[in-house]
């Protein structure tokens, strides 16, 4: 058995130039960071005593006999992708709810991608599951979707992520002194709006014709540059939060679904209780809000949006992990075994219609 621990994020700065559409042509850049709230896979190679060959747990219960019979479509193409030897069981648990903005999605395929290598006894390194993770995604699945939350997923911890027009991505962490990363997360907060939606069918408002949003996102790209030069400076954080304000202004120039009313009123409350800036996690549409407000004002948001459900948390610096792998017992032969009988009994069945046709034909 093997448990993979995979974390959320926060994307502060850049989201929708991590589109291939977008930084194929242009290049792309965010500013993002992954947090402690995660996804957990627990798998484990099926013993050959059921009927079924696959079962997965999460929001609903699965059995097959082949990946191909899967409904999960995450799953489905993993399973595929990493052609393990036997059956296997996967569990999900997840301390966010998904469609939410946080990565969800990624964060599972990430996940399972490090399970199942895991449990094949390969360990990926970051790299390479991100990037698996974004062919898993973008190539198979063919879903609308960025680069930035496999590679956050991955690697964990507080980045500024370049997208090269070339394809390649380059990581680079934010080397910061730990007052000023401990200050950066007590200034953010984060409420639950309740809202759900598809962060793909969100960005298919807006990415399928990028270009016609050049202009925004030229604006967006750049703001990155500015916030991680405001990081590393000595200059108030405040001016993280006027940033994120302008970003998030931005951001609702892009499509007309990226936010809605409910949203609006949300936003404007907090902003009228304090906070400086903010920004719906993710492609918009609903899900999490992030707020950043000083300390001191924090009371005030909290009465103003005690409707909402307020997510306490802390940034995660780890990716994804595996916390535990017990090899546990060994069924190849077992699974050899059963095989080979289903095969002798194919061949008995198939010699005895052929007995039974050729007696009919005499």
């Amino acid at each position: 058995m093997i448990v993979s621990r995979t974390p959320f994020r926060i994307s502060f700065f850049g989201g929708g130039t991590d589109y291939p559409a977008w930084y194929r042509e242009h290049g792309g850049a965010v500013l993002a960071t992954s947090i402690n709230k995660y996804c957990y896979l627990t798998c484990r190679y099926l013993p050959p005593f059921f009927e079924h060959r696959y079962r997965l747990v999460y929001s609903f219960v699965e059995t097959a006999n082949s990946p191909d019979d899967i409904q999960h479509p995450a799953a489905r193409e993993v399973l595929r992708y990493m052609q393990l030897p036997h059956g296997v069981e996967i569990h999900h648990d997840g301390d966010l709810p998904a469609r939410s903005g946080m990565g969800s999605s990624s964060a599972f395929t990430v996940g399972l991608l490090h399970a199942l290598h895991g449990l094949k006894t390969a360990m990926p390194g970051k790299h390479q599951l991100a990037l698996e993770g974004i062919r898993l995604e973008q190539d198979i699945l063919r879903e609308t979707v960025g680069s930035q939350d496999q590679v956050t997923a991955a690697y964990g911890g507080l980045n500024h992520v370049l997208f090269l027009p070339n394809g390649e991505i380059t990581v680079q962490p934010m080397v910061l002194p730990r007052e000023r990363i401990e200050s950066l997360n007590a200034h953010l907060m984060l409420f639950y709006t309740g809202l759900k939606r598809t962060a793909s069918d969100i960005a298919q408002s807006y990415v399928n014709d990028i270009e016609a949003s050049k202009q925004q996102m030229q604006a967006t790209h750049a703001m990155v540059a500015e916030a991680v030069a405001l990081l590393n400076s000595q200059n108030e954080l405040a001016e993280f939060g006027k940033l994120l304000h302008e970003s998030w202004v931005v951001k609702r120039s892009l499509s007309p679904v990226v936010t809605n009313p409910a949203v609006d009123d949300i936003y404007e409350a907090a902003r009228r209780a304090g906070a400086i800036g903010g920004k719906l996690a993710g492609a918009g549409g609903g899900g999490f809000m992030l707020l950043f407000a000083p300390p001191h004002s924090h009371a005030a948001i909290r009465e103003t949006l005690k409707h909402l459900l307020l997510v306490p948390f802390k940034f995660d610096f780890n990716g994804s992990q595996i916390i535990f792998f017990d090899p546990g017992e060994d069924f190849s032969q077992a699974y050899a075994d059963r095989d080979q009988q289903n095969i002798s009994q194919f061949r008995e069945l198939k010699d005895g219609l052929a007995s039974q046709g050729a007696g009919g034909r005499g």
